[in-house]
């Protein structure tokens, strides 16, 4: 349960500490699923599909709904999935999940789409892992190492990237360090890491050598506490799209943090993929021919103008009423981090949402070296697959 255990703790824990955002409340509580009209679409291409193409129909070829089985609650990480969601959506408040017409630049594809929250609303299990029990789920957020870690058991395989960077990274107090610039910088003076206990990037980053083994601190528990008790003198866990934001605004802190990502460091897996149960490949194949550039076109589409899908993320989550809050500077910033940062962003070869094999191999070589439990015979056509990836389309 290795790397998204991990997201699902730093986000509930933190959020239980930290109120940065607007308290969640609902004035539906005596309904579970309620019709909300979306605002109106502003994206540029809110009068063509990706492509400029006509309307994709769906009908014919996808399940309807089709689910998709997320990571977490709600957030702007998930900004393109919402993008697809059109008018009319309802939010179940038992099950935690939005359901709508699944719309490709505003258009109506003839089927629904439903978007199911992740982490505690499925009871922190692994998505691959519900995937496997649940039929009704199309595709699931994976991450590289947690289908590594998993294969033997539930194997999941990718069908487009939508997010190019992982957005995990480490961060510290500038004040503190300024001499910190880099995750191998921490190493070479020795900072303290907190971080939550078995971190597939730590086993990693000790192996390479770029940190010690003593150095690694983990019984981060996601509150803020330590980090301002000891007023910046360790290094923690956190993500690029919340943290920065988070401490600048937490009262007791109140001022920049400095990071860098685990992709910039060299762990360059690939996070918040969607993911299918390989065994449903030849069922889904139509489907994904289509559904998987619409999905990149989504991305696209949030990334250049994100305020219709992020007040249905706001909406959501205020609705779903848990520990879990997002608000608009939340989902500005994360918007913006992600453009500016490349999170969402073209690969090297100008296209958004594609896989770079040898990135993928050169990961499970990583996780294998540092001694972790990797089939000895994967590679990563058996993790990911650029079949159904329209590589015209990037941003």
């Amino acid at each position: 349960m290795r790397g998204l255990m991990h997201r699902f703790l730093t986000r509930s824990l933190i959020a239980g500490v930290v109120i940065v955002a607007v308290a969640a409340c609902s004035d539906d509580d005596d309904t579970s699923d309620e019709t909300t009209v979306a605002p109106a679409t502003t994206s540029a291409s809110s009068d063509t599909t990706a492509g400029g193409a006509a309307p994709v129909d769906l009908a014919a070829v996808c399940p309807d709904p089709l689910v998709i089985q997320t990571n977490w609650f709600p957030e702007g990480e998930h900004g393109g999935l919402y993008e697809m969601v059109g008018e009319g959506y309802t939010v179940d408040t038992d099950q935690q999940a939005v359901r709508g017409p699944l719309v490709a630049g505003g258009q109506d594809t003839g089927i629904d789409i439903e978007l199911r929250a992740g982490g505690p609303a499925i009871g922190n299990q692994p998505v691959s892992v519900l995937q496997y029990t649940d039929d009704s789920i199309t595709l699931g957020h994976a991450n590289s190492e947690g289908q590594l870690l998993r294969y033997d058991e539930t194997p999941v395989l990718a069908v487009v990237a939508p997010m190019e960077i992982n957005p995990q990274m480490i961060f510290w107090d500038p004040e503190a360090y300024p001499d910190v610039e880099t995750l191998a910088d921490l190493g070479e003076q020795d900072v303290t890491i907190n971080v939550f206990e078995g971190g597939t990037f730590t086993e990693v980053f000790v192996a390479e050598g770029i940190w010690n083994a003593d150095q690694i601190d983990p019984s981060y528990d996601g509150s803020p506490a330590r980090f301002v008790a000891e007023d910046g003198a360790i290094a923690q866990q956190g993500f690029a799209s919340n943290e920065p934001y988070t401490y600048e605004h937490l009262e007791e802190w109140g001022r920049p943090v400095r990071f860098q990502t685990l992709h910039d460091a060299g762990f360059e897996v690939y996070a918040q993929m969607l993911a299918i149960v390989p065994d449903r490949l030849e069922e889904l194949r139509p489907c994904l021919e289509l559904f998987v550039p619409i999905a990149q076109q989504a991305a696209i589409d949030y990334i250049e103008a994100p305020d219709r899908a992020n007040a249905i993320i706001i909406d959501a989550v205020e609705r779903y009423n848990t520990f879990w809050t997002y608000d608009e500077g939340l989902a500005q910033y994360a918007v913006e981090t992600q453009r500016d940062l490349g999170i969402i962003g073209n690969g090297p070869d100008g296209t958004l949402g594609n896989f770079d094999e040898q990135r993928v191999q050169r990961v499970i070589d990583q996780v294998s070296d540092a001694g972790l439990d990797v089939p000895e015979d994967l590679t990563a056509a058996d993790l990911v697959t650029n079949e159904f990836v329209d590589m015209n389309i990037g941003l």
